[in-house]
């Protein structure tokens, strides 16, 4: 993965976070025997809460957010295809409940809070990203999700935390083979199984690419399409024939893959930066939580 260089690591960086990317995890990945004083399971939320510890002392972000989805069903893009998403479970009450803790949580150690019903949380952090890079800072995208990608301009960098890795535009290239600009074009070609967005039928990852590659754009590739039997690429006759018959398809997958950057992000700088907090307002969650004495302490030490 490219290294963030010199020039972009002098610039003030905001850390935008994908705060239901990593309570999921946590969900599927801590023990159930974690319990509030209500009875109600908090695997998730103590797992979240180690994340977002570890984060904060290793980053130590003087300007962050954490932006959730409020909903698997409730964005514009289920309006535009209702099948959107529909192949995911939704989250059970136990899950849903917690989300609303992680997001006490959040709020509790002075961290911005973004959620939003018609946007997801990949709106709210591109419209960020895009509002504070016009005022000179670049942004450190904080998940694993390849959609990202179409966000990183020259300075910002995406970091997958779990795994430790980081990279920026570049990184997008030698891991999807197109370029940041082009990633929402790849998506709706290609498809992506993990949204239930179906791109065109029978073009793979291999064959958007190259079709990007040459073309630079859906719109090219789709105005051109008579050009495409003549590409040094395997089934080519093939590939424009299903093209032709799903242009109207692969448009409609774009309005689903392109990030909005339109959506009710923080829009100053003023508004990221970690606020400080009423350490009465943590030791009530912590009580609440049943977290130990460890935890609590590692929390208590993160108020600012």
């Amino acid at each position: 993965m490219d290294a963030v260089n010199d020039a972009s690591s002098a610039l003030p960086a905001i850390h935008l976070v994908d705060g239901s990317l990593y309570v999921f995890r946590a969900w599927h990945s801590m023990p159930d025997e974690f319990f509030d004083v209500d009875g109600h399971p908090v695997n998730a939320v103590h797992g979240y809460a180690r994340f977002l510890c570890e984060l904060l002392e290793h980053a130590q972000p003087e300007h962050i957010a954490v932006a959730f989805d409020a909903s698997l069903t409730s964005s514009f893009r289920n309006a535009i295809y209702p099948a959107y998403k529909a192949n995911r479970e939704l989250p059970p009450p136990d899950l849903e409940r917690q989300f609303v803790q992680c997001r006490a949580i959040t709020e509790a150690l002075g961290v911005h809070l973004m959620i939003d019903h018609s946007f997801e949380a990949d709106d709210l952090i591109g419209s960020t990203v895009w509002q504070l890079r016009a005022l000179g800072w670049r942004s450190v995208i904080v998940s694993a999700d390849k959609d990202f990608g179409q966000l990183l301009g020259e300075h910002d960098e995406q970091w997958d935390y779990a795994r430790g890795l980081r990279w920026g535009p570049a990184g997008v290239y030698d891991k999807l083979g197109v370029h940041p600009h082009q990633v929402a074009d790849y998506l709706a070609l290609c498809g992506d199984s993990v949204d239930n967005i179906p791109g065109v039928p029978g073009i793979g990852a291999k064959t958007a690419a190259a079709l990007l590659g040459h073309f630079g754009s859906l719109d090219s590739v789709l105005e051109r399409i008579d050009e495409v039997p003549f590409l040094r690429l395997r089934g080519a006759a093939s590939c424009a024939a299903k093209l032709r018959e799903h242009a109207e398809q692969a448009r409609l997958c774009r309005r689903l893959t392109r990030i909005a950057l339109d959506a009710p992000g923080a829009s100053t700088v003023q508004t990221l930066q970690r606020r400080s907090s009423a350490p009465e307002q943590l030791d009530a969650l912590c009580v609440q939580l049943g977290f130990g004495a460890f935890t609590r302490s590692r929390l208590r030490a993160l108020l600012r």
